[in-house]
C-alpha cells in the first residue's frame, strides 16, 4: 500500500516532468476536477484559476512555453502536502532567471492546490 507521502511525491515527480521535458499532455490525469490555483504573475499578487479546466489551461501554457525551461531544486514532500523550489530560465545567466516556490497539495493521487511564488527584488525605499 502507498503512503501519502509517497503518492503526492509520484505525482509531484509526474507534474515537474511534463514542464522538464515541455510536454503539457502530461497534466492532464494529475489536475482534480476542484483544483485551486494561485499563480506568481501578475504582481503584486497573481491570478487565482478555480477549476480543472483553468488551472490546466495556465499550467499547460507554461509547460509547453519553448522559451522557458525549470530548473528543478528541491522537493520536499510532507503527507498529501509538496514544496517544489524551482528556477525558471529564460535566458543564458542568472540574470535571466527567477527563483521560485511552488506549495503543492494532493488528494487522492490528484493536484488540488498548487500557490505560487518567486523571490524579487523590492523597490528602493525612498
Amino acid at each position: 500500500m502507498t503512503t501519502p507521502s509517497e503518492q503526492t511525491a509520484q505525482v509531484i515527480h509526474r507534474f515537474n516532468q511534463a514542464f522538464q521535458r515541455h510536454e503539457p499532455a502530461l497534466l492532464a490525469d494529475l489536475i482534480a476536477e476542484d483544483c485551486v490555483l494561485e499563480n506568481t504573475q501578475p504582481a503584486p499578487n497573481g491570478s487565482r484559476h478555480v477549476g480543472r479546466a483553468a488551472c490546466l489551461a495556465v499550467w499547460e501554457g507554461i509547460a509547453g512555453d519553448p522559451n522557458g525551461w525549470f530548473q528543478e531544486e528541491e522537493v520536499r514532500v510532507f503527507g498529501e502536502e509538496a514544496l517544489i523550489f524551482w528556477r525558471y530560465c529564460w535566458g543564458p545567466g542568472e540574470e535571466t532567471s527567477v527563483r521560485g516556490l511552488n506549495v503543492m497539495r494532493v488528494r487522492n493521487g490528484l493536484i488540488v492546490e498548487g500557490r505560487g511564488y518567486v523571490k524579487v527584488s523590492p523597490p528602493p525605499v525612498a
